[in-house]
């Protein structure tokens, strides 16, 4: 098993908090980690996909008060939607006898409704741990390459495929999955899949690209706020990000819009039919999937507190990344596909409005040098170590 640096996450949750929500797309790894947490702290681990772990909690309150000094799992816990009110009994119960953390860890393939149904019932009474794809501090170089990390994407099952034609097998059949079954049954609603599909693959070739919703609605023959809900949709369920401009106190034109991000890279060229290194090389979205793809891996080892943006004026001053620490520091990141970097003068008329404490260039090598008196060139790997050490 590869382990996974939210496995500390959860663990540090569970010392604090009698309730965390484990929280991620479908097939990311959810249930392995629970299971090491649950073999590590000697856990009772129940499936509510299997009937028969469903029938133990028939009568919850009495099956569940026998295990009161363990950590319970409850995977899949969509499945019994009446059990998060005895869980808040329980752990009100609990905490007049002095038992106040590390009761239940709470997990499901439906996130937006464990989050909702844990926001209603759990109020005040549970932590949440978002489980993303795995990235380049999960997967050492050696296990895989940043080149097939970033080809594949972080799912498990994509990434350590026996071949290229394996993965993209898995991938394509994870998309429909969710086309087709996931949206319906984890919003209650029904959304036309053809549309919500065209969608999400046109969200893919404009990766990284400022929102235009009306341009969007024209090309699917919706409104304007049929597209938004449906991006709203998306990034509930964790598959597409939206990264919201910066706004600083200077007297020019901001770009007010976000920037929207399908946010797993092995999706987006799924989508788009990559199906290889060779033919993503030679695409048009390379340099936007490996955009896309830098940000991910940072933000998935930025610490808590952390506020991520992009800067960009209508003048064309621009940084891909802005993270605003929460010690108080603030780093502007330009992301460059090639082993050569260079910037265009509106990276550094950026820097010059936003004043970050550093500012790097994210590139596909892993030297470190200078590229001027105030801007490093960098590797994903150790930019990432350092957003890591923030925390």
């Amino acid at each position: 098993m590869i382990h996974r640096h939210a496995q500390q996450a959860v663990l540090r949750a569970l010392a604090r908090q009698a309730a965390v929500a484990l929280i991620g797309p479908r097939q990311v790894g959810k249930t392995t980690l629970a299971r090491a947490v649950a073999e590590q702290l000697d856990a009772l681990y129940l499936d509510l996909e299997s009937a028969a772990d469903r029938a133990k909690l028939a009568d919850a309150r009495l099956f569940l008060s026998e295990y009161e000094n363990r950590l319970v799992v409850l995977d899949e816990i969509h499945r019994a939607p009446g059990l998060f009110a005895e869980l808040r009994g329980l752990i009100d119960a609990g905490r007049r006898r002095g038992n106040r953390t590390g009761r239940f860890l709470m997990l499901g393939s439906a996130s937006m409704e464990l989050l909702r149904q844990a926001g209603e019932s759990l109020a005040g009474r549970t932590e949440r741990v978002q489980l993303g794809p795995l990235d380049v501090h999960d997967v050492s170089a050696d296990v895989a390459p940043t080149t097939q990390l970033w080809v594949r994407g972080g799912f498990p099952d994509s990434l350590m495929a026996a071949s290229d034609e394996n993965s993209f097998v898995f991938r394509d059949n994870l998309i429909h999955a969710y086309l087709e079954r996931d949206v319906a049954e984890f919003t209650g609603r029904r959304i036309p899949a053809e549309t919500l599909g065209r969608l999400w693959t046109m969200l893919a070739h404009s990766q990284g690209q400022v929102l235009n919703a009306a341009k969007l609605a024209a090309s699917l023959g919706v409104s304007s706020p049929t597209v938004t809900t449906y991006i709203d949709l998306l990034a509930g369920l964790l598959l597409v990000r939206r990264l919201p401009p910066l706004h600083v106190n200077v007297r020019k034109r901001l770009v007010k819009s976000p920037k929207v991000y399908v946010r797993d890279s092995g999706i987006v060229h799924a989508l788009l039919g990559i199906a290889s290194y060779d033919a993503l090389a030679g695409h048009p979205v390379a340099g936007a999937s490996w955009e896309g793809f830098v940000i991910e891996n940072l933000l998935a080892r930025a610490p808590a507190g952390t506020k991520a943006s992009f800067y960009g004026t209508r003048a064309g001053a621009e940084v891909d990344l802005v993270l605003e620490l929460p010690g108080g520091r603030t780093w502007a990141i330009e992301v460059k596909l090639g082993l050569a970097p260079k910037v265009k003068r509106g990276f550094h008329h950026a820097c010059e409005d936003i004043a970050p404490t550093s500012a790097f260039v994210v590139y596909a090598g892993s030297e470190r040098y200078p590229l001027s008196a105030n801007v490093e060139v960098i590797g994903l790997r150790e930019l990432a170590a350092m957003v890591a050490a923030e925390g």
